[in-house]
């Protein structure tokens, strides 16, 4: 869940939601970010917890998935959590993706929707299809492809350093938003 901005809008919209995140400190933080007070009845759930095991939520449960996973071991979250994907290899983090991949199909309800924002990587100045890689895997788990959304990214915290590091390549100026369907 990050810094859970998400969290803040569905409390905004009266929405019930949960929001979780293998890294203690996001949930802290995300409950930090949700002490206000607004006229809504919603119920914010946080948990400490990884996203490939949902043990917690029973099957056919959930009416809506929104998540943003690392992009592989690009931006590292965490120095040695267990489990977190922003530590491991491009083939280890697919795998654990389509783990992913499969208990959001588990826990979402018939027809309900699925939104997974990814972007493409760079390695050793080579284009990978992260995005695509990632949208396979909810493919394989049965979910529906009903939408691509291209996000393109302005004022990157990271632009400076990218440009000063190679001067042959285009930036990767978009990430993607794979909207499911169960």
């Amino acid at each position: 869940m990050g810094s859970g901005t998400t969290l803040v809008e569905a409390k905004l919209l009266g929405r019930n939601a949960v929001g979780l995140d293998i890294n203690p400190q996001s949930v802290l933080i995300s409950e930090t970010n949700l002490q206000f007070q607004c006229k809504t009845n919603s119920k914010i759930f946080t948990r400490n917890a990884n996203a490939a095991d949902l043990y917690f939520i029973k099957d056919s449960h959930i009416d809506f998935i929104c998540t943003h996973p690392p992009y592989a071991n690009i931006i590292k979250y965490s120095k040695e959590i267990d489990g977190d994907i922003s530590l491991i290899e491009l083939e280890e983090f697919l795998k654990q993706m389509q783990k992913v991949a499969e208990e959001s199909y588990r826990v979402l309800k018939r027809k309900k929707m699925c939104a997974v924002m990814m972007a493409d990587i760079r390695k050793y100045g080579n284009i990978i299809p992260l995005g695509f890689y990632v949208m396979e895997c909810f493919l394989q788990a049965g979910f529906i492809n009903k939408e691509i959304i291209i996000k393109e990214q302005h004022n990157c915290r990271s632009t400076d350093y990218w440009e000063n590091q190679y001067t042959n390549f285009l930036l990767l100026a978009h990430e993607y938003i794979f909207v499911f369907q169960k």
